[in-house]
């Protein structure tokens, strides 16, 4: 008959003890990355900066208006437009633009017109 130390009772507690706070880390670090409705995940946040650019770029290359006073954010491909313009003409184009541009879902024009 084997005798079990304590040693190695000790031994087996702590290379459980270090296998499950592995097991918790790696469960962690790869849900940490997931989006949920209020959170982006790490694409989504790559994508919606590159869609905000986009519509930024697009904007600016309007070739009747310039649009130096409207921000865009956007999340989970919805653009949001704020800031001002002198006509609702603008505002409306503003949104149109916005639209038209790649990787947009919807838009939220809360452009106000001076």
């Amino acid at each position: 008959m084997t005798k079990t130390t304590s040693n190695g009772n000790k031994v087996q507690k702590t290379l459980s003890l270090i296998v499950c706070i592995g097991a918790l880390a790696l469960t962690v670090g790869v849900t940490g990355c997931a989006g949920d409705r209020y959170n982006q995940s790490t694409g989504e946040h790559i994508d919606d900066a590159t869609t905000t650019a986009r519509v930024k770029k697009n904007l600016s290359n309007d070739p009747e208006y310039k649009y130096p006073n409207v921000n865009v954010t956007t999340f989970k491909s919805t653009v949001q437009l704020s800031g001002f313009t002198d006509t609702r003409a603008q505002k409306g184009r503003a949104g149109d633009i916005a639209r038209r541009t790649e990787g947009v879902r919807a838009v939220q024009n809360n452009i106000t017109v001076k």
